[in-house]
């Protein structure tokens, strides 16, 4: 499953939004990934994440792969658009 969304101010809304993020993801059996460009990163990695620094405005697609994939879905875009 995919969906497309556009990041919020994850930064003034969390105290460490890329620690949060990643952890959001971990709560999920699933394949998590987070693409953006020619970027594709794992997002249970928080390196990976920090690498990848989504930031307010930046559109990126949510990837999941699993048997909890709409779920994670869910949780990922409600994250990054600060629902």
């Amino acid at each position: 499953m995919k969906r497309t969304v556009v990041v919020a101010d994850i930064s003034g809304k969390y105290g460490n939004p890329l620690a949060e993020l990643v952890q959001t993801a971990c709560q999920f059996e699933s394949e998590i990934f987070i693409t953006s460009e020619n970027k594709k990163i794992n997002a249970k990695s928080i390196m990976g994440i920090i690498a990848f620094n989504p930031n307010q405005g930046m559109e990126v697609n949510v990837l999941a792969e699993g048997k909890d994939e709409q779920a994670a879905l869910d949780a990922m875009e409600r994250f990054l658009v600060c629902d």
